[in-house]
């Protein structure tokens, strides 16, 4: 068999030439069941708008 994808001698070559950049702390949103707005849920054969 031949040799497949480069050797390992390559391995992480470009996660260590990139900078190394703080992370920035930012605000969560909120998700799933916080997110929804505002009125009474209304069930899957509601015809109200």
């Amino acid at each position: 068999m031949g040799k497949v994808h480069g050797s390992l001698a390559r391995a992480g070559k470009v996660r260590g030439q990139t900078p190394k950049v703080a992370k920035q702390d930012k605000k969560k949103q909120p998700r799933g069941r916080a997110v929804v707005g505002f009125g009474k849920k209304r069930g899957p054969n509601s015809s109200e708008k």
